[in-house]
């Protein structure tokens, strides 16, 4: 049976966070963190900064923004669909995500159904994206009078669902992140590599090999850990899993503490020990599935940032500080632009803990987040029973 330590640095190492971070990022230890981890989940709440801008960070430290950007979305080898959330993956994952593009439901409600009625409205905007180029929601034509009712929706306008809803179903594929977040879209045909755009795979293959992939970002894990990177229903990841082990592609075993079954890949590293200081994004793929990380690090996890104020435990926007190989506590942050401050909203260290130690690693990291995103100190908060030692 593999002790849970070990499973816990065969996880650590399995998303980078097991070797020491480079005094200077090159874009070659970019790419290759962000394969890594790939899918890299997009979130664009930006009270600190953007969620896939800051997963890198934890595993790298201070990089060039404008490089990961250019990364993604200029060299070519990466782009975005619906995997795990929105996320960007490597273009020779998109053709696995065919059969989930197929059955894409375009939002909000009832947008199919204008979409039919308005053929000829469709037709004309991918008509006008492959006579000119990528463009924008809001570079487009004017919908029919009938379809004004978007403005105002979380969707904003008919212009977007509508490049939404044929980005869903693969037609189309997103060229350009502007600074405003806003996407930019182009034929999918001519973004994605003609070797992958065209590559076709039965559903059961294209999940075995995201059951693969999603084996070598974990290291090791359950069926469901496994199948909840790339969203796949848990009765198919089983399925997949056995059928992998059974292949060879994957070792069953046992781990201390967990109930069900785990799969181990064959390439997983298994260091002695993990030193690491790293502030995790919300959307981190090491916690983003929290029923894993009470069971790798005992650690119960939630966004609140959809609570209301008053019933908030931790704060708005709190990020797991991962210390070593445990995560110690957690810390609402706020980048206050205006007044230059990384704003410290509350600090939590976790039971058992010890405050003195857990805060001298943690106002380190801090100091160099607020370094790399331009902001010149840091600021406490006395709320939290970490904060007095801050």
């Amino acid at each position: 049976m593999m002790r849970i330590g070990e499973a816990r640095r065969i996880a650590l190492a399995a998303q980078g966070f097991h070797k020491a971070r480079p005094a200077r990022v090159t874009a070659r230890q970019l790419e290759a963190a962000v394969r890594r981890i790939a899918p890299l989940q997009l979130d664009f709440v930006n009270v600190l900064t953007p969620a896939h801008y800051l997963i890198p960070y934890s595993r790298l430290g201070p990089y060039s923004r404008p490089a990961l950007h250019a990364l993604l979305y200029e060299d070519g080898g990466f782009t975005e669909q619906w995997a795990h959330e929105a996320a960007v993956i490597p273009v020779e994952t998109w053709p696995l995500l065919k059969h989930r593009m197929e059955r894409h439901r375009a939002r909000p409600d009832g947008v199919e159904e204008l979409l039919r009625r308005h053929a000829g409205y469709s037709s004309a905007v991918m008509a006008a994206i492959r006579d000119r180029g990528p463009l924008a929601a809001h570079e487009l034509p004017e919908p029919p009078a009938e379809l004004a009712r978007f403005k105002g929706t979380w969707i904003g306008s008919f212009q977007r669902a509508l490049l939404e809803a044929h980005f869903g179903w693969g037609q189309l594929a997103s060229a350009n992140r502007m600074a405003n977040f806003t996407r930019s879209y182009d034929l999918a045909e001519r973004l994605i590599p003609a070797e992958h755009f065209g590559r076709e795979l039965s559903r059961e293959e294209a999940q075995r090999e995201l059951m693969l992939r999603a084996a070598r970002a974990h290291g090791v894990g359950t069926a469901a850990d496994l199948g909840d990177y790339y969203r796949l229903p848990i009765t198919e990841a089983r399925q997949a899993v056995a059928r992998l082990a059974e292949e060879g592609q994957l070792e069953q075993v046992e781990v201390e503490g967990w109930r069900e079954a785990a799969y181990l890949h064959p390439e997983a590293e298994r260091p002695r020990r993990v030193r690491a200081s790293s502030l995790l994004s919300p959307f981190d793929p090491l916690v983003w599935f929290r029923p894993r990380a009470s069971r790798l690090f005992g650690f119960d996890y939630r966004i609140e940032i959809y609570t209301p104020a008053a019933k908030r435990k931790y704060g708005y926007y709190v990020l797991p500080f991962l210390q070593d190989e445990r995560i110690t506590a957690r810390v609402d942050l706020k980048a206050d632009r205006a007044a230059g401050v990384l704003r410290v909203m509350a600090a939590h260290v976790e039971a058992g803990e010890d405050g003195g130690r857990v805060a001298g690693a943690l106002l380190e990291e801090l100091w160099t987040l607020a370094g790399w995103l331009e902001l010149e100190g840091v600021e406490v908060e006395q709320k939290g029973n970490l904060a007095r030692h801050l």
